[in-house]
C-alpha cells in the first residue's frame, strides 16, 4: 500500500509540474517548486508521501545527469577499431637471479601495441628506420622488429639502465624469431630522449631523417612495482622517483628541503590536487618532526588530510596517485623535456616519417596536442579535413586530420585503447594516441 501511495504521490507530482509550472521537470528547481505547492494542496498525512515522492525525483534527476555526462564523455572519445588483441611478453631466455631482474620478469602487456603497429605498418614510406625513444620493457620495439623485414636501423633510448639490460635480451629474441634485413642493426642508448637530436648525429646512414618515432610517456610495470623506485603509492620505500638512477634531485629533497610555495605549486600544477594548500601544510608539519623519507610516511600524512572526505580508501588512494605523479614530474622535470623533445623528434623525421606519442594524463596530452599545432604551421583552423571509411583500407584508424605547412596531424582526437583492452590491462585506461606526420 505503502508503495502504491508512494508511486501516485510521485505521478501526482509529474502531472502538476507539466500544468503548472514553467521550469522543466528534470531541474531540481522544479521539484523544490513542486514540493511546496503540494504541501500548501494535501493534508499534513500526505506530506511524508510528498516528501519521499519529490526525493525520488531527485535521485532520478541526479542518475539521469551522470549517465547523461558520461555518455556525453564516451561520445567525445575516439575509440580504437581494433579488438584489443592481447601480447604479453615474456623474458623467457634470462635466468639470471638477481632479485631485480625477478622483478622485471613478470608479463609486460605494450599499451596499444596493436595501434602503434598500425600507425608504422600502413604507412606509404617503407620502415627503413626507426627510433624508439622510451625502449622501457622492448614491448614495442620487439613487436616492431619482428612486423618490419625491410627495417634497417633501430635504435632505442631509455634513461633506466635496469630497463635497458631487459630490453636488449628482448630485442635479441625478436630478431632471433623475425627475418631481419641482411644489413639490419640494433642499437641502445642510455639516454633520454631530449638528447635525441644530438645522438642520431652520432648514428650513420641516418643523415636524411629516420621513418618513425615512437614516445610511449606511461610508467612501465616494473617501475611502479618495485618498491626501491618509490613510484608505488601502496608498496613502502624510499622517496626517490628518478627515472634516471644517475640523477641526483630524488622527492625527498623536494619534500623536505624546498621552499612551501614551491611544494604547493607543484601539488597544484603537476597533481591538480584541489586540496594543495592543506597537503602543503601538512608536509611543512611533517618537517617539524623530523621530515619525510618513505613513501609510507608521505601516505601517512596524505591520509590524515583526507579524513573524513567523500571515498573512503579509494579517495586517499586517488589524492596519494596526483601526489606522486606531481613529485615524479617535478622530480624528472617531465613536463618541460616533452615539450623541447617533440619539436626535436619532428626535426629528426625523414620527409614522409611519422612521430607517434602516448600519454597517460591530461597535462602530457595538451602538451602534446599544442605541440603538434605549433609544429605544423600557423594557420590550421580551415584545414581539418574529415578522412572517409573507405578512402584508405590500409588507413581505418584515421578519422580526422590537421594539415599544416610543415605537416599533417593524423589524429584530430587522440586514439583512445579499445574496451576490451581496457578490460584486462587496467593501466591503459587513460591511454591517448596522438600522431604526426612530416611532409
Amino acid at each position: 500500500m505503502a508503495a502504491t501511495a508512494n508511486a501516485n504521490a510521485k505521478h501526482m507530482m509529474l502531472m502538476m509540474l507539466s500544468a503548472s509550472i514553467s521550469l522543466l521537470v528534470s531541474s531540481r528547481c522544479a521539484s523544490l517548486s513542486a514540493k511546496r505547492l503540494l504541501y500548501n494542496q494535501y493534508p499534513t498525512r500526505s506530506q511524508t508521501l510528498v516528501r519521499s515522492a519529490c526525493t525520488g525525483i531527485t535521485t532520478d534527476t541526479s542518475k539521469k545527469k551522470k549517465k547523461e555526462k558520461g555518455l556525453a564523455k564516451e561520445k567525445r572519445r575516439t575509440r580504437s577499431l581494433r579488438d584489443g588483441d592481447i601480447h604479453i611478453l615474456k623474458d623467457e631466455d634470462d635466468d639470471s637471479s638477481s632479485s631485480s631482474t625477478v622483478m622485471m620478469q613478470q608479463s609486460h602487456i605494450p599499451v596499444m601495441l596493436g595501434e602503434v603497429l598500425d600507425v608504422f605498418s600502413s604507412n606509404l614510406k617503407p620502415l627503413s628506420s626507426f627510433v624508439d625513444c622510451t625502449l622501457g620493457a622492448a614491448g614495442h620495439a620487439s613487436a616492431i622488429i619482428q612486423s618490419h623485414p625491410e627495417l634497417k636501423l633501430f635504435i632505442g633510448m631509455d634513461v633506466d639502465p635496469l630497463a635497458l639490460r631487459m630490453a636488449r635480451s628482448r630485442i635479441n629474441a625478436a630478431i632471433s624469431h623475425s627475418h631481419p634485413h641482411p644489413n639490419f642493426q640494433a642499437l641502445t642508448f642510455v639516454k633520454n630522449f631530449r638528447h635525441i637530436r644530438s645522438l642520431l648525429t652520432q648514428v650513420d646512414h641516418i643523415s636524411s631523417g629516420v621513418d618513425g618515432i615512437l614516445m610511449d610517456l606511461g610508467m612501465s610495470s616494473m617501475q611502479v612495482n618495485n618498491p626501491a623506485r618509490g613510484f608505488s603509492v601502496l608498496a613502502n620505500g624510499p622517496l626517490d622517483m628518478r627515472m634516471d638512477p644517475q640523477a641526483s634531485l630524488k622527492a625527498e629533497d623536494i619534500l623536505n628541503s624546498w621552499p612551501d610555495s614551491e611544494v604547493g605549486r607543484i601539488l597544484r600544477d603537476y597533481g591538480e590536487e584541489r586540496n594543495w594548500r592543506l597537503l602543503q601544510n601538512k608536509i611543512v608539519q611533517a618537517r617539524l618532526q623530523g621530515g619525510l623519507h618513505s613513501t609510507g610516511e608521505l601516505v601517512d600524512v596524505i591520509r590524515s588530510a583526507t579524513l573524513g572526505t567523500k571515498g573512503g580508501r579509494q579517495g586517499w588512494i586517488k589524492t596519494a596517485t596526483r601526489v606522486f605523479q606531481a613529485l615524479r614530474i617535478a622530480v624528472n622535470d617531465e613536463l618541460k623535456t616533452l615539450e623541447d623533445s617533440l619539436h626535436a623528434c619532428f626535426d629528426c623525421l625523414a620527409p614522409g616519417g611519422r612521430l607517434a606519442v602516448i600519454s597517460f594524463h591530461s597535462l602530457e596530452d595538451r602538451i602534446v596536442k599544442q605541440a603538434f599545432l605549433k609544429i605544423i604551421g600557423e594557420e590550421v583552423r580551415n584545414s581539418i579535413r574529415k578522412v572517409e571509411g573507405g578512402e584508405d583500407e590500409k588507413e581505418l584508424w584515421i578519422r580526422q586530420t590537421i594539415q599544416g605547412s610543415n605537416g599533417t596531424i593524423l589524429t584530430k582526437r587522440p586514439i583512445t585503447p579499445s574496451e576490451k583492452e581496457e578490460g584486462f590491462n587496467r593501466r591503459s585506461r587513460s591511454a591517448k594516441l596522438r600522431v604526426i606526420q612530416k611532409l
